[in-house]
């Protein structure tokens, strides 16, 4: 994962828009369970988000798309949606 290179995501834009307000927070911060996607540690405030990829929405239509270790996702894609 390290080899990817690394695109701003909106996970990074939502931090952005809430440091330049002046709420500080970290980003995948690694001291809480779960490691959230933001903390806001000052308001005990912890934010997890979660893409619609991660829980195989319109996954039929999508597996066209992936194009990194497809074999796994495409598996582990089909477990989660049978289970909901």
């Amino acid at each position: 994962m390290k080899a990817l290179s690394h695109k701003k995501s909106k996970v990074e834009s939502v931090l952005s828009a809430l440091w330049h307000r002046g709420y500080r927070c970290r980003l995948n911060y690694k001291e809480l369970p779960g490691s959230p996607d933001i903390a806001l540690t000052k308001y005990r405030i912890a934010i997890f988000i979660d893409g619609e990829f991660w829980h195989g929405k319109d996954f039929e239509e999508n597996k066209g798309k992936i194009k990194n270790n497809k074999d796994y996702w495409i598996k582990k894609s089909r477990k989660i949606v049978k289970e909901i």
